[in-house]
């Protein structure tokens, strides 16, 4: 906690502080939501603006049912709980998926990792798919798909 604490002291109050940790480890007995909800309380306190909810990596004994959105009820559970806006992260893949996190308020924003390793114009390609109009910046304007 000091490290969260001599980090906001450091950065501009008009920078935005994002802490990713991690929700569950999917062990019996081990961390879970119950932790996580304490652990962002407190980082809400030191000036965190927003929880990225990811979980697991930790044991090789953890159980995880892996399916499309699997971590979303993690960053739903913390913002409930904590009033705080979340990231939502897992198996979240397509552009209906992510609207739909965000515009049901399970989370604030998404955060894609391995959809962006395999398609690294997801964004664009989800803004076109989703019929939402993006400005390019004038000097990437001619890379545009027409």
């Amino acid at each position: 906690m000091e490290t969260t604490k001599a980090i906001r002291a450091a950065i501009p109050t008009d920078t935005v502080l994002f802490v990713r940790i991690s929700a569950s480890d999917w062990v019996e007995g081990g961390w879970n939501i119950i932790d996580a909800v304490e652990l962002s309380k407190a980082l809400k306190e030191l000036g965190v603006d927003l929880i990225d909810a990811s979980s697991a990596g930790n044991s090789p004994d953890q159980k995880i049912k892996v399916e499309p959105g699997f971590q979303v009820p993690f960053a739903t559970a913390i913002r409930t709980e904590v009033g705080i806006p979340t990231s939502a992260v897992g198996l979240i893949t397509t552009p209906e998926q992510a609207q739909h996190i965000v515009e049901s308020n399970e989370a604030d924003a998404i955060f894609l990792a391995r959809e962006m390793i395999r398609n690294p114009r997801w964004a664009l390609s989800a803004a076109e798919k989703l019929g939402i109009k993006i400005k390019w910046p004038a000097s990437l304007e001619r890379g545009q798909t027409l």
